[in-house]
């Protein structure tokens, strides 16, 4: 404990009012963010009792000091709470994903709008429905939209330069608008009628609208309206067809939630009624911080971070009760009041025993995955006659691969496996600064030398193995960095068989000092095999995004003369800029498309 932090006095000093408290340890990272309605009573039972759990005691021992927020309300402190939980992630709170990642259905606010697939933080100039679970359930509800509205897809550049309708058209996928196949006023009423259905208008309601729509146009002789609205009502009748779990409530938007525990798993399961119909559902697995814990709190602190400043349904449905504070809160947010049911009987009770089996379900999937990772790494320690120190939960592996276009943009990644799967909040991308393009043993040394010097100086735990993507020379230079460090990490290499087939790579195992090939069946292959393949993901997508930055924003842009064909060349025949900044006039004037004028421009504008 801070020794200017007197414990005594502090709890002494603390108000009988609502509010936030922050445990706080003595390298200023928050450990814990809690609520209380008597912010004196519950900070001072964290000091006083003798009976914590032992989470909780470990959580004290850490403590340096106490931050503190007197709110007006509980309310105001649950929703505080809430926030620093996101924000700050401490280690001792239940933590979700954080649903500005879930994919929404977007409408956009154009003339002629277009529906999109969308993740982010919404706004309101746009319309947008869901979330929703899972990609595929917007992506399915787009397919069906596009059958039925034929609304536009298409981004804005497209569209805005269209003189002939596209495929979609042709295939029945769009009604082309970008060339005034349909009106604005018809295009409107048609996304309207789309937003109806996303809002739970029953596919009958529709089929009668338009039905009587087909018959007024045919009764005016309008034959080409009437075949089109004839097709629409054909698709509704489809999609009626569908295996779908319709709900018949008079609530269309119902999340169903359960939570449930097996073993040292815990499983939150959410259920997503959308419009009316079942739309998917997901599972997530909270981190168990101790086993005491009451299924309560996981299924609180869901909700909280899943809903509070965020979309709602019209009902939320549980298998454990919703406190009351909580509820509040959300209906404070809301102009209609949510509706909290976890005691039912009916159509309700089935939703909740199927999101209980399918919890169950997940869990089981869950236990099988982690006990084949198991079996994979007990297999490589095996190959690589390797040992945990103390447990396979803490073994380490990061992996490393380099991604360019001849030399431009060089970026290399790092991902790491630990607790028997990969953890994406570990990952790192280096950009390659000093290694000359196109150089891979270069860029290996740059980024293997940045990594373990910057661990070594914060004395940062390193890997129990370190694998890297490439063959006997990028091995070498492991091996040269390992000595400039003093390093002893175990290293591993692994290269692409013949014709970069899968199950053909080979092992390069410096400390043995040879080389060795697995069955393509072997459990340790693998696993480096995905690894590895997350690694090149990494890379290769940071790569993208580098190159498309440095083209968007090169200094050849500022050059006249040189558009957008010589400029690629240019970066394509030197291997990006810093290619073309080293190249001499004569160099610059072989590329096709330059003159030794303009190669002259360019020298004197890049130097």
């Amino acid at each position: 404990m801070n020794e200017l932090f007197n414990l005594n006095e502090f709890l002494n000093s603390l108000p009988n009012l609502p509010g936030v408290y922050r445990m706080i340890d003595i390298n200023g990272q928050v450990l814990y963010v809690g609520k209380a309605v008597n912010l004196k009573r519950r900070v001072s039972s964290y000091f006083q009792k003798t009976e914590l759990s032992p989470r909780i005691q470990l959580m004290v021992k850490q403590i340096d000091h106490v931050d503190i927020t007197v709110s007006r309300s509980e309310v105001e402190a649950l929703i505080l709470e809430n926030n620093l939980i996101k924000a700050l992630a401490p280690k001792y709170n239940i933590l979700f994903r954080d649903d500005k990642s879930y994919p929404y259905l977007k409408f956009s606010a154009h003339t002629f709008a277009q529906m999109s697939y969308y993740r982010g933080n919404l706004d309101k100039t746009n319309t947008y429905f869901g979330p929703f679970p899972n990609s595929n359930a917007v992506r399915d509800s787009i397919h069906i939209l596009q059958k039925i509205f034929l609304l536009r897809t298409c981004e804005d550049s497209v569209f805005q330069n269209r003189q002939r309708p596209c495929l979609l058209f042709q295939i029945k996928r769009c009604s082309a608008p970008c060339v005034s196949a349909i009106s604005q006023e018809e295009y409107k009423q048609t996304v309207q009628q789309a937003a109806d259905f996303l809002n739970g208008k029953k596919e009958q309601e529709l089929i009668v609208a338009i039905t009587q729509k087909m018959e007024a146009a045919a009764q005016e002789l309008n034959f080409e309206d009437a075949a089109k609205y004839r097709d629409q009502i054909q698709a509704l009748s489809r999609v009626q067809e569908k295996q779908y779990v319709e709900s018949q409530e008079h609530y269309q938007n119902i999340d169903v939630l359960v939570v449930v525990q097996e073993q040292e798993i815990v499983c939150v399961h959410w259920v997503s009624i959308r419009g009316g119909r079942h739309v998917g559902d997901k599972s997530f697995f909270p981190k168990v911080l101790d086993q005491t814990d009451s299924l309560q709190n996981y299924i609180e602190a869901f909700i909280a971070q899943h809903y509070l400043g965020k979309s709602k349904p019209d009902l939320i449905l549980t298998n454990l009760p919703v406190p009351e504070i909580l509820i509040t809160a959300l209906n404070e947010e809301v102009p209609k009041k949510i509706a909290f049911i976890h005691r039912t009987l009916g159509e309700k009770k089935v939703w909740l025993k199927m999101a209980e089996r399918n919890a169950h379900l997940a869990i089981v999937q869950k236990m099988a995955q982690k006990q084949t990772q198991t079996e994979r790494l007990v297999a490589l320690l095996d190959v690589l006659a390797l040992e945990a120190e103390d447990d396979l939960n803490n073994f380490r592996i990061e992996c490393f691969d380099i991604s360019h276009t001849q030399g431009e943009a060089t970026v290399a990644s790092c991902v790491v496996y630990e607790k028997e799967t990969m953890q994406p909040s570990q990952y790192r991308r280096f950009n390659i600064e000093t290694a000359k393009a196109s150089d891979d043993y270069g860029a290996m040394r740059e980024v293997l030398t940045r990594r373990y010097t910057r661990m070594q100086n914060e004395q940062t735990k390193l890997p129990d193995l370190v694998l890297i993507d490439g063959g006997k020379g990028q091995i070498s230079v492991a091996l040269n960095v390992w000595q400039e460090l003093g390093l002893d990490i175990p290293l591993l290499g692994i290269a692409k068989g013949p014709e970069r087939k899968a199950g053909l790579e080979e092992l390069i195992l410096p400390r043995q000092n040879h080389t060795i090939q697995l069955p393509p069946n072997h459990p340790a292959l693998h696993l480096l095999q995905t690894i590895r393949d997350e690694a090149h993901r990494f890379a290769i997508t940071g790569h993208r995004a580098r190159r498309a930055k440095a083209r968007v924003s090169s200094s050849l842009e500022d050059i006249p003369g040189v558009g957008t064909k010589r400029r690629q060349a240019l970066l394509t025949r030197f291997g990006g800029l810093r290619g073309v900044q080293a190249a001499s006039v004569e160099d610059l004037s072989k590329v096709s498309g330059v003159s030794m004028e303009l190669a002259q421009k360019i020298y004197d504008h890049l130097h």
